[in-house]
């Protein structure tokens, strides 16, 4: 199967970056590949960039929660990166929530949130 979200190491950060809007089988897809670098590389953090969405649907917004609870079950800390605004308000009209998953405007905030625990 080919990796449609590249997952790119830094020390024990991962990045994985969304440039395309996803099937519910490829966001299933991608849990498992963050999973599995998690694991194989000892990951301790995990960016999660969504920037590039131009939508996120009731489904895409649970499996955001199930990404970062499955990563937290590995010990590693994750933060979601880039909700775009439209996104953000649509997610708040709709009553759709990422409980308990720090999120940050672009990676730089959200390397520091991961560093810093804010």
């Amino acid at each position: 199967m080919v990796r449609r979200v590249p997952i790119i190491s830094q020390g024990d950060l991962l990045i994985a970056a969304v440039q395309e809007e996803l099937s519910d089988s490829d966001i299933q897809e991608m849990q498992n590949q963050i999973l599995l670098e998690v694991t194989r590389l000892a990951a301790s953090k995990v960016i999660l960039d969504v920037s590039l969405l131009d939508v996120i649907d009731s489904y895409g917004t649970r499996m955001l929660s199930d990404i970062a609870a499955s990563v937290a079950l590995r010990g590693a800390k994750i933060a979601i990166v880039g909700i775009r605004p439209e996104i953000a308000m649509a997610m708040v009209l709709l009553g759709l929530k990422l409980e308990n998953v720090p999120t940050a405007l672009n990676l730089d905030h959200g390397i520091a949130i991961l560093r810093d625990g804010l």
